[in-house]
């Protein structure tokens, strides 16, 4: 069944959105894209829990081309810890490929849908807790940095997200301000979005019931009218989240992520 053009126009804003939050905010956009793409594909005749699980992997292949706009406004600021990006990195991938190339497949849809709302909640939560770290507490050192990779990109090869819903709280808990925080998370959205979708990829090869233009479990044509859109936005993101006072971004962050996780609850328990 061909995409109606109000499914492209919906998708089209989803990336625009998608985008901006992804500069704003650090978090690669898979919060917003998640919930409403798997509507889109429901439409399309899909099952659910195909649907869902589509909808993830489309959602962070398309941080592929978001965080690249997102970390070069960031970058331009001089608000990316490059440092903690190269410690972090070789964890994040590892538990990619970890979850996009096991766990993904053997977990069902709605168990998946609940996975992604706890973790939103709790994220959520820590922003809006807005708790004060011990002034002497630092990040782990590099053994530590990396398993902590690994705890993002697994967490977010299962939910389809940039990992800023993990690692900005996480850094933040650290001491690293905020502003670092979100420019860093979105640098680490590009090897999290690149090695997950290699293993969805992978992984969706033998699976049926896939739609027309699908590679594996990524659906090309969201991904087309999505990422075309969010790379437009990104860095009109990045500039707003530099602009907004530190209290005030930390609440924003975590009034979209409790609003995200409520409708993605309500949609899976539904």
């Amino acid at each position: 069944m061909p995409l109606e053009p109000m499914s492209i126009a919906l998708l089209a804003l989803l990336g625009l959105l998608g985008g901006f939050m992804a500069g704003l905010l650090g978090i690669g956009g898979g919060m917003i894209l998640v919930p409403f793409t798997s509507a889109i594909l429901a439409a399309q005749g899909v099952g659910a829990e195909l649907a869902l699980k589509m909808a993830i992997a489309t959602s962070m292949a398309t941080i592929v081309f978001t965080s690249i706009s997102s970390v070069r406004a960031h970058h331009r600021r001089g608000a990316v810890r490059w440092d903690l990006v190269r410690r972090l990195a070789p964890g994040i991938v590892a538990g990619a490929a970890l979850a996009s190339l096991g766990a993904f497949a053997l977990i069902k849809g709605p168990a998946l849908g609940v996975v992604f709302a706890v973790f939103v909640f709790f994220s959520g939560t820590q922003m809006l807790l807005n708790k004060k770290p011990a002034a002497t507490r630092q990040l782990p050192g590099t053994a530590g940095l990396a398993g902590m990779g690994g705890v993002i990109g697994f967490l977010s090869g299962l939910v389809g997200a940039g990992g800023g819903f993990v690692s900005v709280p996480f850094m933040t808990w650290c001491n690293v301000p905020i502003h670092q925080a979100v420019a860093t998370s979105a640098a680490l959205g590009f090897p999290i979005a690149l090695a997950n979708t290699a293993g969805y990829v992978a992984g969706g090869q033998s699976v049926g019931g896939l739609p027309a233009w699908s590679l594996g479990y990524v659906w090309l044509p969201a991904l087309a009218a999505i990422a075309s859109c969010s790379v437009l936005m990104a860095p009109l993101g990045a500039r707003a989240a530099h602009a907004l006072p530190v209290g005030k971004l930390k609440r924003v962050f975590g009034l979209v992520l409790y609003a995200l996780g409520a409708y993605m609850l309500h949609k899976t328990l539904g």
